[in-house]
């Protein structure tokens, strides 16, 4: 089973949307179970409706999960599993307060070295202990020796005792920290493989010690991925508004980081060849112009009347006239702003509003004309209009803009809407 373990602390970024989605493709892959673990624990840092927002997100995008499960249900296994690892001396209660802690980590900076608990709290008494009543946390004793990683991108990663620490896993309140309910979870859902950011590297020690501890023997796979630069407050939706297509978003994101035999493709193509091993260690730069051209190209592979509804519309004729504009254009959005004003009153320069007026009443009388040639050479017979004058007219009465692709072609999508568009 894989999972995607996101928080509801706020807009889901671009990076976060990579995590669920290389979780997915290895789940399809190997026929495993996908869920999704919203880790809730600290409330008071959750956004009312980010959640659902979440889910609402994975399911545009294509990447099903066959259950949601909420972090905070699972409290009570690991205070369990907390007193468990107190109970074998495996864990121990510390009353070192915040300013004792927050101080000696100062010392720690100040002499240029890495912070790490000095086990001030490892070895009391047991009388020592039952008699205090001053709050406590409560911390796992850490490992004997080396937690050795075998990634299937970073390859061999080494931690040493001092660099897991014997960390918190209780805080004061009795809730759980982060590393130590996440790990637990993983214990819990019988995860098989556990990809994440690079960044997040150092949690993958402790949450390894924390099942070591448990005595949890599953060989467990692991994989970090090379970190988006520039990426974190580049949000999903921020994305969808701007107007790039979810499929193109998932493209951009599998090839950034790995080679694949072709630059536009599917998520049925990403799940047959994508692989892990595959991925580059470097990190990765946010490239825009790379997300604009793959969005185009997945544009272009629209069926019309797919592409018409990204502008307003269900009608094979305007998605062939929107086409016309990709060559223009890298998003709906911009598409949009393409095909609107084709629909929306004309403001005419004064120097062409005594053509425009000739024009536009020779539209209202002329027959239909199936060819664009046809047309043009009416309307000049009629007003006395020069060809190069009528160019200028025709593309502010059709597109409403100055220039734009040829006439001929405008003309042949929208010579059935010359009654709502000349008036």
């Amino acid at each position: 089973m894989l999972r995607f373990a996101p928080s509801p602390t706020g807009d889901m970024h671009i990076g976060d949307l990579r995590i669920a989605l290389f979780n997915y493709i290895v789940a399809r892959q190997r026929n495993e179970d996908f869920i999704v673990r919203i880790e809730d624990t600290i409330k008071e840092q959750n956004v009312e409706g980010k959640d659902q927002e979440i889910l609402d997100l994975l399911a545009l995008f294509g990447i099903e999960y066959t259950q949601v499960i909420y972090q905070s249900q699972n409290v009570r296994f690991h205070a369990a599993m907390a007193l468990q690892l107190l109970h074998e001396k495996k864990a121990f209660s510390c009353f070192c307060s915040s300013a004792w802690i927050d101080n000696k980590k100062q010392e720690a900076l100040d002499a240029n070295k890495d912070y790490s608990y000095d086990d001030a709290c490892r070895n009391l008494p047991a009388e020592l202990v039952i008699d205090n009543t001053n709050p406590f946390t409560v911390r796992i004793m850490r490992p004997d020796e080396d937690i050795i990683i075998q990634d299937k991108v970073q390859g061999e990663m080494r931690f040493t005792p001092d660099a897991v620490d014997s960390f918190i896993i209780m805080n004061q309140d009795k809730t759980p920290t982060y590393n130590f309910a996440s790990g637990v979870d993983d214990m819990l859902n019988d995860i098989s493989c556990i990809i994440r950011d690079d960044k997040y590297k150092n949690n993958t020690p402790k949450q390894k010690h924390i099942c070591n501890s448990l005595a949890y023997d599953k060989t467990v796979e692991y994989a970090h991925l090379p970190t988006l630069l520039a990426a974190e407050n580049l949000s999903v939706k921020s994305f969808l508004e701007d107007g790039y297509l979810p499929e193109a978003i998932l493209n951009y994101l599998v090839s950034t980081c790995s080679d694949t035999p072709k630059e536009i493709f599917t998520m049925s193509e990403m799940i047959e060849f994508f692989a892990l091993e595959k991925i580059s260690k470097d990190p990765i730069e946010f490239n825009i112009k790379t997300l604009q051209y793959i969005n185009k190209e997945h544009l272009k592979n629209l069926d019309p009347k797919e592409l018409s509804r990204y502008v307003g519309f269900a009608d094979e004729e305007i998605g062939n006239l929107a086409s016309l504009y990709l060559e223009e254009v890298s998003t709906t959005k911009e598409l949009k702003a393409k095909i609107a004003p084709i629909f929306a009153q004309r403001i005419i320069p004064k120097e062409l509003s005594e053509q425009v007026e000739k024009v536009t009443e020779c539209i209202k009388q002329a027959p239909y004309f199936d060819e664009f040639s046809d047309f043009q050479n009416y309307i000049m017979k009629n007003t006395d209009i020069e060809e190069k004058n009528l160019s200028q007219v025709l593309y502010l009465l059709l597109s409403n803009a100055e220039d734009g692709p040829e006439l001929s072609k405008i003309y042949k999508y929208l010579k059935n809407y010359l009654g709502e568009i000349i008036k």
